[in-house]
């Protein structure tokens, strides 16, 4: 992803007036042409070494490692079968998470795993400002549902998220969940 502004990039790139939508339509071009999506792509995790950043946690004396398995943004650094949206299947085609949660436990650290998909449910909804890659049907997958942040999340939303967290635990069998 970009490096500029903030881990926010994916949704300040389609807020009018801040300096992350200006940045990408200078850099990359419109939003309705080259949008968070475009992105993916171009992930490659080439330089992804689980092992050395295993051994970098334990020499920093760290007793726990608990990586974002998702972040607000939607894609999954892990192996779904709930998304086409996953490193595993586009851009690294890693399971990114698999590989880290054993190297962790092989270094005799306590693995763990956090999950934002909550707020998943608004945080494209300033793609509905102006004409984005948002607005794309054939994309709603990827930056779906992205409703107003004061309308609360449907069933359909709430059943989706309940499947995530439960997919990671049966999958990585982590040792602690934190949820933003």
């Amino acid at each position: 992803m970009p490096a500029f502004g903030n881990e926010w990039y994916a949704r300040q790139m389609y807020l009018p007036g801040h300096r992350e939508y200006d940045h990408h339509r200078t850099t990359y071009g419109s939003q309705e042409t080259f949008g968070y999506k475009d992105f993916i792509q171009k992930i490659t995790a080439s330089a992804f070494d689980p092992n050395a950043w295993a051994q970098i946690f334990r020499s920093a004396g760290a007793k726990f490692v608990v990586p974002v398995a998702e972040h607000h943004d939607g894609f999954a650094m892990y192996a779904t079968d709930l998304s086409d949206w996953s490193a595993a299947r586009m851009g690294p085609r890693r399971d990114l998470i698999g590989e880290l949660a054993s190297v962790v436990r092989n270094h005799g650290m306590t693995f763990g795993l956090s999950s934002h998909r909550a707020e998943h449910w608004w945080f494209y909804e300033c793609g509905w400002q102006a004409p984005t890659d948002v607005q794309d049907p054939r994309v709603a997958g990827r930056y779906g549902p992205a409703q107003p942040k004061t309308m609360p999340p449907d069933d359909a939303f709430l059943d989706d998220w309940l499947r995530r967290p439960s997919e990671l635990v049966d999958r990585y069998e982590p040792q602690l969940f934190w949820f933003d």
